[in-house]
């Protein structure tokens, strides 16, 4: 059986106004990741550690609070949550912002990530959305935060050069109020939300073997994606002659191929109720492109091909995990599964960063690839006894 009908005009509006809301996020995490290091070090107090501390606190309180924050928000609400999520990353932009030294900005991240609503706000798409348009929904999401990731990486040190580091985190201030209003002046409110029942706990969706399955699977791609950033600019310009500033040109166009050969695929997938194969096939060409980068860091051709692979199978991937989990949840529980999903997401981020650096100081830059390559070859053998999801 075919699945022929589009989203109706609540799911399209939903799920681009929360994509938004997601986009603005990670746009204002991210776009001071590439000035990061030079701007703490100026600051009264700074040591290496503090500022290696500083940049990564965010991942620590965005996986600490993914769970309580999707508990939560089975019991009072999604938008109650996201609210209170939204808040704190104001906060936290604007202690920033207004910080003179490593401590202040250290606490002024750590309560940016404290606004852990990344699995409450997929938790709403999926309330507003029917299950057999689920993975296009999440398939948006999924992408937005990829190429948010990418966007940031490329307008974060075009802004500085105009309002300084502080201002851009004045403008993730900004974001957060955009986000607040449309939060409430345009994502609908879900017309039916079941609330939290003890038959399906927390240690059962801890237990669940599906789900662990996919949890496992978005720690894994978000560790090699961070891993894999530690020395993917560093190799473009060490060994492919690629200088720093001129590596968002190799960027923009990749990214916008691998968005124009993923979409495809993920429509595909949900049409003909075939998700498994392409989500296996997203795995495989994660391994060819760690193992391209091993091996032909310094062909910059060969690097491009497989950056294009990456990002290709870094957004099927991206894409098809959150929905997977929303229809393998309970429907009393999503909102908490899709925390323990985020947790495990950003948890994935701090060790990703974490083991790339120290593999790169002890072993070198292809080595982290590689480690990166065998990571997704591990995933393949777990991904491998995953059932295709059910469809209504």
């Amino acid at each position: 059986m075919l699945i022929k009908n589009p989203m109706n005009i609540l799911e399209r509006r939903a799920t681009i106004t929360v994509s938004i809301i997601m986009a603005l996020r990670m746009l204002g995490l991210f776009m001071v990741l590439p000035l990061f290091a030079l701007y703490a070090s100026s600051l009264p107090g700074a040591t290496p550690w503090l500022i290696g501390l500083s940049m990564g606190i965010y991942g620590l309180t965005q996986a600490v609070l993914q769970i309580p924050f999707g508990a939560l928000s089975d019991k009072i609400g999604r938008k109650r949550v996201i609210t209170v999520g939204l808040c704190m990353f104001l906060a936290g932009s604007v202690v920033a912002a207004m910080s003179h030294t490593i401590w202040g900005l250290f606490l002024g991240r750590a309560l940016q990530g404290a606004g852990a609503i990344g699995g409450t706000l997929l938790a709403l798409i999926a309330d507003l959305t029917r299950e057999e348009q689920r993975t296009k929904a999440m398939a948006i999401a999924g992408m937005t935060i990829g190429f948010s990731f990418m966007l940031s990486i490329i307008l974060g040190p075009l802004f500085a050069s105009w309002i300084q580091v502080n201002g851009i985190f004045w403008l993730a201030a900004l974001f957060s109020l955009i986000a607040l209003w449309l939060l409430f002046t345009i994502v609908p409110e879900p017309l039916y939300m079941v609330k939290a029942e003890d038959h399906a706990d927390f240690l059962s969706l801890l237990k669940h073997q599906e789900l662990m399955r996919l949890n496992f699977g978005i720690f894994i791609l978000h560790t090699i994606f961070t891993a894999s950033f530690v020395v993917i600019p560093i190799s473009l310009q060490n060994m492919a002659h690629l200088n720093g500033e001129h590596q968002w040109f190799l960027y923009l166009p990749i990214l916008i191929l691998a968005f124009c050969i993923s979409v495809p695929c993920l429509l595909i997938a949900e049409k003909w109720q075939r998700v498994r194969p392409f989500f296996m096939g997203g795995i495989l060409l994660l391994i060819l492109a760690e193992f391209l980068f091993w091996l032909f860091a310094s062909k910059l051709l060969l690097s491009a091909l497989s950056l294009l692979l990456f990002f290709t199978a870094f957004s099927l991937l991206e894409a098809f995990l959150p929905s997977l989990v929303s229809r393998t949840a309970p429907k009393t529980r999503k909102g908490t599964a899709l925390g323990i999903y985020s947790f495990s997401q950003f948890f994935g981020i701090f060790v990703g960063g974490t083991c790339g650096g120290w593999l790169y100081g002890a072993f070198g830059l292809t080595e982290v690839n590689l480690f990166c390559a065998l990571l997704a070859i591990i995933w393949l053998g777990i991904a491998f006894h995953m059932k295709n999801p059910q469809y209504s």
